[in-house]
């Protein structure tokens, strides 16, 4: 078995959008959290991957949404190891929402799993991951047959009515690292794509009022370079596989100045009742408005 660490989140209110869900990205924050104490909990926190000139990059992560969080809702995040390649380690979550007095009781509201790169602190390339760490995080060895990689698949090729936008990266938005922090960049995505849906005449406060919204099932971040602090971005999405009633946005993020694809991401959205709760079909008035930004 491997070493299983639990961490319990109380959610803030500064945490919820306006529909009075968590915000997706807060999900890979608790994640990310949990993430650290796990490891500081097996000996090995900040200050050891310090003395030791390495540190951990996020290369991947998916996460698939079950159920909203909301404003008071107690989540527990269960996180472990999966397995370990000689520079590579699969780490994997699962979230719960704790009911009122019965913390035993809990109800599933997302999985996840992240693919993080052990990395020289100095020349920014891959290293050997210790031994140690791999025994700590698995007392019983790692898998015979370590799991499968499997990559974010393409997008297909944007359409003539690609959507984009540009941003500076904000002092708030690096860490302690040094760079844009994981998370953030699944807020980059989500407002290109708000405000990709309003350029076709569909605005959050148009949904809203029809008593409609696009939910977030599903987000793949691909990382392939980390942004810094001044870097400018630009922020593309386009839609694809429509269907009756969910459809997929793709989103690169590039920096300006040199034309280097920073981040990928691919999100599985449903058109939701916000009375019922249940998806709906999508209406056909905006599958016409939004004819443009389909990749055929």
């Amino acid at each position: 078995m491997p070493l299983i660490h639990e961490r319990t989140f109380r959610v803030r209110y500064g945490e919820c959008d306006a529909l009075g869900h968590v915000n997706n990205t807060h999900y890979l924050r608790y994640m990310q959290e949990a993430a650290f104490d796990a490891s500081a909990a097996a000996g090995f926190g900040m200050d050891a991957y310090s003395r030791l000139d390495r540190l951990w990059l996020t290369r991947q992560t998916e996460i698939e949404y079950l159920s909203p969080l909301r404003y008071g809702d107690s989540v527990m995040v269960r996180t472990w190891v999966a397995d370990f390649r000689r520079v590579t380690s699969r780490r994997e979550y699962e979230l719960y929402r704790l009911t009122v007095g019965d913390s035993s009781c809990t109800e599933p509201v997302a999985r996840a799993y992240t693919e993080w790169a052990f990395i020289d602190r100095h020349s920014g390339r891959p290293a050997p991951i210790p031994p140690e760490a791999v025994r700590v995080f698995l007392p019983e060895g790692a898998p015979a047959h370590p799991l499968a990689r499997e990559r974010i698949a393409p997008a297909p090729p944007p359409p003539q009515g690609v959507y984009t936008m540009r941003r500076h990266v904000a002092w708030n938005e690096i860490d302690a690292a040094g760079y844009v922090n994981n998370p953030v960049y699944l807020t980059y995505a989500e407002d290109c794509g708000i405000n990709a849906v309003a350029r076709f005449g569909w605005s959050m406060a148009r949904m809203i009022n029809e008593g409609y919204a696009i939910v977030a099932r599903r987000n793949q971040v691909e990382y392939l370079v980390p942004a810094a602090m001044d870097d400018e971005l630009e922020v593309a999405t386009w839609a694809s596989d429509v269907r009756r009633v969910s459809a997929m946005r793709h989103y690169t993020i590039t920096r300006v100045q040199d034309g280097v694809l920073m981040a990928r991401v691919h999100t599985l959205g449903v058109w939701m009742n916000l009375s019922t709760g249940q998806p709906a079909r999508f209406p056909e008035s905006m599958r016409a408005d939004f004819a443009p930004n389909i990749a055929s």
